[in-house]
């Protein structure tokens, strides 16, 4: 009896429990339904791509071509002897200026002079004999063969009197060209032979640099066109030059033709062997239409930017007609319903990117010259312009553009272009 009484205990007990779930459950699952309700009730927040933007402004651009080139001399000149002697006196050493002319270093002249008297004797001798047979010829005392003799002997002998008196000029070495002394290889005291080295004079105005151009130049620049240098070696200075001339055929292996720049530095700075920037200035703009180089989207060979204008407004009617779909909610121009009146009132418009195909010229630096596709003041994306499409929702992080970006949210792509 009392196993019959547990029993029935148990099966109640279950069936309180069992209900008690029930009901619990239940309310879990209103609270879930509220909570979702809730949740769609909330109007979608648009996730605007945080960007920078700059405005296209007017200003000066110019079209230049940019190249590297060594200066090299415009003149050079190896000064070796002519003669042989010894090294007795030094005028000059590396580093000097020196002018056409100028005494170098002289060689010991007793031997040239000695050898010049010698030669000097013989010819003398030889001038009087062939005087003495030139009456003698006329009187047909002598046979024609020893007249012409006496004559070659005489061209010979003052052919190497001359000889003479040239090597005795030969041991004052002297300089052939205006420079600056690069190198000396001789020391007092050596004995100096024919031929042998003795200084290296290069000039140092003017300098020169030579281009390997484009072909696709060739039409562009012209002889007497200024140049500008920049020597890595002299930072902050800049040299103006103009090109001397250009060679008038292309190098087929390389398609490139050479142009020879000319710099006439009287301070002389600059220094043959430097290496230098060049930029060669062909045409100008006063007045051109530009924009950052960042800007630039280059797509399937087109040229484009993005540009940052005013979301257009879309009005309640016609989100219905679309179907009120979700994502209609989420773009910046839909209307929000307000809970409390029931009434309907439209979101504040954000920022949205159009993507605009633009006509591009001259490249100058950081800037591109616009020639067609927006208008001045236009803001385009240059940080960011990745990350967007056309129709993209942004948010402009510029500090110094947030002031523009409120007036620009403000107006209608009507008043802009009014």
């Amino acid at each position: 009896m009392k196993i019959k009484k547990n029993t029935l205990r148990v099966t109640a007990l279950c069936a309180a429990v069992g209900v008690l779930s029930l009901s619990l459950s239940g309310c879990g699952g209103s609270n879930a339904a509220q909570a979702k309700d809730a949740k769609d009730s909330k109007p979608d927040v648009v996730n605007a791509v945080p960007v920078e933007t700059a405005k296209a402004a007017r200003g000066q651009i110019a079209a230049s071509y940019n190249g590297t080139a060594t200066l090299t001399a415009d003149h050079e000149a190896q000064v070796s002897a002519k003669t042989t002697g010894v090294l007795i006196k030094l005028f000059v050493e590396e580093g000097q200026a020196v002018k056409a002319g100028q005494v170098l270093a002289q060689l010991e002249q007793d031997t040239a002079r000695a050898k010049l008297a010698q030669s000097e004797a013989q010819m003398r001798k030889a001038d009087a004999s062939f005087a003495y047979n030139e009456k003698a010829i006329q009187k047909q005392l002598i046979p024609q063969r020893d007249y012409d003799q006496t004559k070659f002997d005489m061209q010979n002998l003052r052919a190497a009197y001359e000889e003479a008196r040239l090597n005795l000029q030969f041991t004052t070495i002297t300089a052939p060209v205006d420079g600056v002394i690069a190198e000396r290889s001789v020391k007092l005291g050596n004995l100096i032979q024919v031929n042998q080295n003795l200084f290296r004079i290069v000039g140092m105005d003017p300098l020169q640099a030579v281009l390997n151009v484009p072909e696709r130049q060739l039409g562009i620049l012209k002889a007497g066109q200024t140049v500008a240098l920049e020597a890595d070696a002299l930072p902050g200075q800049k040299f103006t030059g103009n090109i001397l001339r250009i060679a008038p055929v292309v190098d087929s292996a390389s398609g490139t033709f050479r142009v020879t720049c000319e710099f006439h530095d009287k301070t002389a700075t600059l220094k043959p062997g430097m290496f230098g920037r060049i930029g060669i200035v062909y045409d100008q703009r006063a007045d051109a239409l530009t924009v950052p180089r960042s800007a630039l989207v280059e797509e399937d060979g087109e040229t484009a930017v993005f540009v940052v204008e005013k979301g257009v407004e879309k009005p309640a009617d016609d989100a219905k007609k679309d179907g009120a779909k979700k994502d209609d909610a989420k773009k910046p121009d839909a209307k929000v319903a307000d809970a409390g009146k029931g009434e309907t009132k439209p979101a504040v418009p954000g920022l949205v990117a159009h993507r605009k195909l633009v006509k591009v010229g001259y490249s100058d630096g950081d800037k591109v010259e616009i020639r067609s596709g927006i208008d001045e003041g236009t803001q385009v994306i240059t940080v960011g312009r990745n990350a967007v499409r056309d129709g993209t929702a942004v948010q402009v992080l510029n500090a110094d553009n947030k002031d523009k970006d409120k007036q620009l949210a403000q107006k209608t792509p009507e008043e802009k272009k009014g």
